[in-house]
């Protein structure tokens, strides 16, 4: 063997390395390759939203939180036009604040918030059943918004390309000069 073919076949096997490498990096995002059951039972994938903001979020309908559905309300119908989403996923693992049915959280949503954003049914957020979509926000999609969920209404922010880049703990309001800043920002790129 000459010494030329060696050297051609280390270096394919060098690129095909680096190809093998780089691959996972230019995949689709890893959010987009979820689909969730609505509220009302139909599958939707995630890939729904590809190109959108997307603001997702823990709900609970008695929680002391619960009034941020009217700020989610308010954010959603501000900038849903420029491209943002807000996605609920109703939760019942903190204080059993979220007991209901999806019929009873849907009609509860709809009546006392006038909630329009698209609704999920109901998931776990923590513990041995965590659906896989909050696996992956807590330990996969960025090391710097990952951990485990405190309470209701931890909201994941999402940017176009479909990757995960701020967190905001329950206590941070939608529409606290925080988050509108992050959302704007982001509905501009």
């Amino acid at each position: 063997m000459s010494l030329r073919s060696s050297r051609f076949r280390r270096l394919t096997s060098l690129m095909g390395l680096m190809v093998l490498g780089v691959a996972p990096l230019l995949a689709a995002p890893g959010l987009y390759n979820f689909t969730l059951p609505s509220i009302d039972g139909e599958s939707i994938p995630l890939s729904t939203y590809k190109g959108k903001v997307i603001l997702l979020v823990n709900v609970a309908s008695r929680c002391g939180y619960t009034p941020q559905y009217s700020a989610l309300e308010s954010l959603y119908e501000k900038y849903k036009e420029q491209g943002l989403v807000i996605l609920g996923f109703p939760a019942n693992n903190f204080g059993a604040q979220e007991p209901g049915t999806n019929a009873e959280i849907k009609t509860f949503c709809s009546t006392k918030y006038n909630v329009t954003f698209p609704m999920f049914s109901k998931v776990s957020v923590k513990g041995d059943d965590t659906t896989p979509l909050y696996q992956f926000l807590t330990q996969k999609a960025n090391p710097t918004v990952a951990g485990s969920i405190k309470w209701n209404f931890t909201k994941f922010l999402v940017d176009r390309k479909g990757h995960v880049v701020a967190r905001f703990e329950p206590a941070i309001k939608p529409d606290s000069p925080e988050v509108v800043a992050e959302v704007e920002k982001l509905l501009k790129q």
